[in-house]
C-alpha cells in the first residue's frame, strides 16, 4: 500500500507541474483565455478594437500562443483594415528575425534610385542547412503596374524605400516562413489592394448607367424592311381553295326554297 500511495503523490505532483496556458487545448486552457481576455478587456492600454470585446481578445491571446510571442503586442500589432486583419510590417519582420530559424533579413538593391527599375529583394539565411534564400524583386514599376503606386494617399510616393523593404520582406516571409505570417497579409498590402471609395462608387455608377440604358437601344430600320417584317404570311392551300370557289347565286337558293315550300302546302298536287 506504500508503494501505490507513493505512485499517487508523484502523479499528483507531476500533474500539478503541468502547465496551463491560455488556449483551445483543454477546459482549463480555454478558461485561462477567458480570464485573461476579460482581465485584457477593460485595460486601456489595448487597441479600441479589443476594449470591450471578449472574444477579439481571445482570439489575439490564442495568436500569440501559437507565435510564441506576448499578447499585448499582438494586439498591438495586429490592425483591422477595411474588416480584414493585418500585420504591422515592422511586428512582422521582427517576428521573422527572432524565430531562430532564420538570419536576420537583409536587401539587395536594383535599378537607378528615382526611376522605375528601382526595386528592392529581401535575402536571409537558413541556419539549418546554410542555404542562402532569395525572395521576389518588387519594382517601383510593378508597383505602378499594380495599382499601389496610384492610390489616394499612396504611402510609394511619399517614402518609396521604405515601401519597397516592407513589400519585399513580406512577401519573403510568406514564402519561406507562412507560419510566421498565419497566412495573413500586412496592413500596408490589405490597403493597397483594396480599391478606394470613389473607385467603388465609379464601378457603381457605371452598372446603374448599364442598367438603365439596357432597353433604351435604338435601331435603324429601313421602310423597306419594315415592310417585309409587317408582310402577311401566305395561307395554307386549302382555306385559299376554299375562298376562291364561287358562292351559289342568292336566286336560285331563293326559288329552290320556294318550290320546297309549295309542294309541302296541303291542297298542291303535281300533275303528272
Amino acid at each position: 500500500m506504500s508503494k501505490d500511495k507513493k505512485k499517487n503523490e508523484v502523479a499528483e505532483k507531476e500533474n500539478n507541474n503541468l502547465q496551463v496556458t491560455p488556449g483551445f487545448d483543454s477546459l482549463d486552457n480555454f478558461n485561462l483565455a477567458l480570464k485573461t481576455a476579460n482581465l485584457l478587456s477593460k485595460s486601456s492600454l489595448v487597441p479600441t478594437e479589443y476594449q470591450g470585446s471578449i472574444p477579439n481578445c481571445v482570439i489575439a491571446i490564442n495568436m500569440a500562443q501559437r507565435m510564441q510571442a506576448d499578447p499585448l503586442m499582438v494586439m498591438q500589432n495586429l490592425y483591422i483594415v477595411h474588416g480584414k486583419p493585418g500585420w504591422s510590417s515592422q511586428f512582422l519582420i521582427s517576428t521573422f528575425n527572432t524565430s531562430g530559424k532564420f538570419s536576420a533579413i537583409r536587401y539587395n538593391w536594383v535599378g537607378e534610385r528615382g526611376k522605375d527599375g528601382w526595386g528592392c529583394q529581401a535575402y536571409a539565411i537558413e541556419k539549418e542547412t546554410g542555404e542562402e534564400l532569395h525572395g521576389a524583386t518588387v519594382t517601383i514599376q510593378l508597383a505602378k503596374d499594380e495599382g499601389w503606386y496610384q492610390k489616394n494617399g499612396s504611402k510609394w510616393k511619399t517614402m518609396p524605400e521604405q515601401m519597397l523593404m516592407y513589400r519585399a520582406a513580406a512577401w519573403f516571409i510568406r514564402t519561406y516562413a507562412p507560419e510566421i505570417a498565419m497566412g495573413m497579409y500586412t496592413e500596408d498590402e490589405i490597403i493597397d489592394v483594396t480599391p478606394d471609395q470613389n473607385e467603388k462608387a465609379q464601378d457603381i455608377n457605371v452598372a446603374e448607367e448599364i442598367k438603365k440604358k439596357a432597353n433604351s437601344e435604338e435601331f435603324d430600320i429601313s421602310e423597306e424592311e419594315l415592310k417585309q417584317e409587317t408582310k402577311p404570311e401566305p395561307e395554307p392551300a386549302e382555306e385559299k381553295e376554299d375562298k376562291e370557289q364561287p358562292e351559289q347565286p342568292k336566286s336560285e337558293k331563293k326559288e329552290s326554297s320556294e318550290q320546297t315550300s309549295m309542294s309541302d302546302s296541303p291542297g298542291f298536287a303535281l300533275d303528272d
